[in-house]
């Protein structure tokens, strides 16, 4: 099984070297090949997402990404800038459905912004759709107002549109995944104002009668955003489009205690996929052995239940985050009194110490 190791930017190649760590410390052999990527693509080669690069992660079993982006590069122009990399890797490697869980583990209900008896067992899947709505929809650019009141004016513009497949082949997945969690599924639209999801609601709804034993409802965008701060246990899984579903995955991982906590999964149709944390690549604690791996940990922990098949292994990797949170090890970022504060390198060495054990 190959793996293609791309660590990108910031604390990209920190956290991701923890991940290999613990994937090496499994009885397992993967042939593993490191590639740059985003900003370090762009030194590397003269674009974010070099050729030989995409061409690794199309031939690899699985695509291990840590993060992308640099205040640096916010001069070039917007084709070479190192996020532009991300967005390539999901159009080329058709990665359509990304899986972003919202788990509160109970050691960490004090680092979480809610109160505990609001938050506590938050057990949340977020499936975003990866590869449509506004964030690929064209036209888009900046031109000359054609028409209204400002006529004539420079104006920016972005197209939010999605064809039927688009949406009936992320339905499938998330009502597939609601039938072996709890069999209810949260559909977050803007129905009321936005053509585009009402045809959105309109596809779900047909789509559902195919799943009988999900409970379904629909939620416009804003009332989710709130649900999820006043009440986040009422949900299971939700599907939403690409741009609503990056804003409330970044929401629901602060329901965590920290987005360094959120792993997640971008899929194909034949479940391989690209596994990355949520979080950015924070170029302000770059360097200083301080960022969170968890999340980059728990990534590779998905990697192994939904693209290589090992299940087994995944679990043990969840067993041993569980073992080193109860330890009461944190890094900055999930610190609070009576715990002992630990830097990247040896919050990965005591997952490692937790596997063996």
């Amino acid at each position: 099984m190959k793996i293609a190791i791309l660590p990108g930017d910031g604390i990209g190649p920190e956290i991701v070297e923890q991940a290999v760590h613990v994937l090496n410390a499994l009885d397992e052999q993967f042939e593993m090949e490191i590639a740059p990527v985003g900003g370090a693509g762009y030194e590397a080669a003269g674009h974010p997402l070099p050729e030989a690069t995409l061409k690794l992660a199309q031939d690899a079993d699985a695509v291990l990404f840590g993060s992308v982006g640099d205040w640096k590069y916010d001069t070039l122009e917007r084709a070479l800038r190192p996020e532009q990399a991300i967005l390539g890797l999901r159009k080329n490697l058709k990665l359509f459905a990304n899986l972003r869980p919202a788990i509160l583990y109970p050691e960490l209900a004090g680092a979480s912004t809610l109160k505990p008896e609001v938050v506590s067992g938050l057990d949340i899947l977020i499936i975003r759709e990866l590869t449509g709505d506004i964030y690929f929809g064209q036209p888009r650019g900046v031109r000359e107002c054609p028409d209204g009141p400002f006529k004539g004016e420079r104006e920016g513009f972005d197209t939010m549109r999605y064809a039927e497949t688009e949406i009936r082949r992320i339905a499938h997945v998330a009502f597939q995944t609601a039938q072996k969690r709890g069999k209810r599924l949260t559909s977050v639209d803007k129905a009321n104002v936005l053509e585009t999801f009402q045809f959105w609601k309109d596809i779900v709804s047909d789509v559902h009668r195919e799943y009988p034993d999900v409970a379904l409802d629909h939620m416009y965008v804003d009332n989710a955003a709130m649900q999820l701060v006043r009440a986040p246990k009422k949900f299971d899984v939700i599907v939403t489009g690409n741009m609503f579903g990056d804003i409330l995955s970044d929401a629901a991982a602060m329901l965590t205690g920290s987005i360094g906590m959120l792993p997640s999964a971008s899929l194909d149709a034949n479940n391989k996929g690209l596994y990355e944390p949520s979080h950015g690549s924070a170029p302000d604690i770059a360097g200083k052995g301080i960022a969170n791996p968890l999340a980059t940990i728990l990534s590779a922990a998905m990697m192994l239940r939904y693209s290589l098949n090992k299940a087994e292994q995944a679990d043990r990797i969840e067993a041993a985050v569980k073992a080193v949170l109860a330890q009461g090890l944190r890094t900055p970022d999930i610190y609070e009194a009576g715990t002992a504060k630990v830097g990247t390198a040896e919050m990965g060495q005591a997952v490692v110490a937790a596997l063996a054990r």
